[in-house]
């Protein structure tokens, strides 16, 4: 292919060598080198792939697997406490230790897969989230069960109302405000907060418990 000046647009000398001048106008020629030619060639033959991206630092499906099975335990355990105070002390046992357990069963799953204080704390907070999840469905459905199936919440609603009185007694208020007090709904709202009150424990106690154990069970990928 005949090659042109680029100042005075004359024609070079033909040849296996390029003039590195012109024989026209002596202005100084610029030719692409051979690397840049080849890696042009080298890119038009590639497959036209893109790279696999960088691998997770956490294999999520393994770990939300590993939660879902320990806060499995966790719902069977709080549903039974409220039956058998017995299971009161190994429910609260297993809650703190939640974190912990999830982790070991994460790493039988995985092996190899990379470990420090920060997947630790990541895999504690699903942990916690999973465990709070479950224990409100199971909660929530035992409740129903034992209010409107078995009629047996007597009790809860009795130890509930005298903690009302309790309260009301050393700070005395308005007989309307009494009333809402009373009212059902205001024990409802009283049970949530004291639900969100225990999330946020347990959430904090699973992130803590879960960067404690990654960083004792540290390894790098």
């Amino acid at each position: 292919m005949q090659a042109y000046c680029h100042r005075c647009e004359e024609p070079l000398l033909s040849g296996d060598e390029s003039p590195a001048f012109c024989p026209h106008c002596g202005a100084p020629q610029i030719y692409l080198s051979d690397a840049l030619e080849t890696a042009s060639a080298a890119g038009e033959a590639s497959t036209g792939v893109l790279p696999p991206p960088h691998p997770q630092q956490i294999d999520w499906k393994a770990a939300i697997l590993c939660a879902m099975m320990v806060a499995l335990v966790a719902a069977v355990l709080s549903v039974a406490s409220t039956r058998l105070p017995a299971f009161s002390f190994i429910n609260w046992l297993w809650t703190i230790s939640a974190s912990v357990v999830a982790l070991t069963l994460y790493q039988r799953r995985r092996p190899q897969a990379l470990m420090d204080a920060m997947v630790g704390a990541k895999i504690g907070v699903l942990v916690g989230l999973t465990l709070i999840a479950s224990i409100g469905v199971a909660m929530a459905i035992a409740g129903l069960v034992a209010r409107f199936g078995l009629h047996n919440m007597a009790t809860f609603d009795g130890e509930l109302r005298a903690q009302i009185e309790k309260a009301a007694a050393a700070n005395p208020q308005p007989a309307n405000l009494m009333r809402f007090i009373y009212s059902p709904e205001f024990k409802a709202g009283i049970m949530l907060a004291g639900f969100s009150m225990l999330a946020g424990l347990v959430v904090l106690m699973s992130t803590v418990g879960g960067a404690v154990s990654g960083l004792l069970r540290t390894r790098r990928q």
